[in-house]
């Protein structure tokens, strides 16, 4: 399984991450609902289960992904400025690109 952390992102999930109450929690990116070829994304911190596994990324900060979902692998995790702050999770791999 594979996963991509934009700089931006990293940076403002490090910095989240980095808090004390968080030292034992890592990121999770889960499918929030799927349709057709493509999914939809969320992501929250918390710590791994035995139906998941830990990927790492090379901006140093571990994926949560559930084993053996296909439309998870190769998802991209970003944090945009503009048009609206915020993450945006695609997965180019599988032709989610954000488009909708």
């Amino acid at each position: 399984m594979n996963c991509k952390i934009t700089r931006n992102a990293a940076n403002v999930l490090r910095r989240e991450l980095d808090k004390p109450e968080n030292a034992e929690l890592k990121l999770k990116v889960f499918i929030t609902h799927s349709h057709g070829d493509h999914a939809h994304y969320g992501m929250d911190l918390a710590k791994p289960t035995d139906a998941e596994e830990v990927v790492s990324t090379d901006k140093g900060i571990d994926v949560i992904l559930s084993k053996g979902e296909s439309l998870l692998d190769g998802v991209k995790i970003d944090y945009l400025y503009f048009p609206k702050e915020g993450f945006v999770i695609t997965n180019p791999s599988k032709g989610n690109h954000g488009d909708h």
